[in-house]
């Protein structure tokens, strides 16, 4: 399993209105703004060095982004690691006693598939894994 961080990923109701903020008092690069329909959101990506920051917009009522904000505000949603073996990492994580959300990685847009943990297996935390490639199962 990496243990190389590849993204914090921030609930906003708006990326349109958070980029002020993350993009030019920060001076983070923007690198891809895109949708994942299958996810009910929208993404916006900027480079913070050796990570990134995902921006996360709901795009229906019932995304699960839109029930976070609901429930907690705006802020940070959940941090992701590279997982290049994504299905060893998952079995590593499940060996471990921790719950996952996913019981097969899911493609998340961008040729990227990614499996969540359930944020009680991570003191509160959601943690998502990530890999390079959409899984071949």
């Amino acid at each position: 399993m990496s243990k190389s961080l590849n993204h914090v990923g921030v609930a906003v109701q708006s990326i349109e209105a958070a980029l002020p903020y993350w993009r030019d008092s920060l001076g983070l690069q923007l690198l891809e703004i895109r949708e994942v329909p299958s996810e009910r959101v929208k993404v916006a990506f900027l480079d913070a060095g050796q990570t990134h920051i995902e921006l996360l917009e709901a795009t229906a009522d019932d995304s699960p982004i839109a029930r976070f904000i609901e429930r907690r505000g705006e802020g940070v949603h959940h941090l992701c690691f590279d997982a290049p073996d994504i299905h060893g990492s998952m079995a590593c994580m499940r060996a471990g006693g921790a719950r996952l959300l996913d019981e097969t990685p899911r493609a998340v847009g961008g040729g990227k598939a990614a499996a969540f943990i359930h944020p009680k297996s991570g003191n509160g935390v959601l943690v998502e894994l990530y890999a390079d490639a959409p899984p071949t199962d």
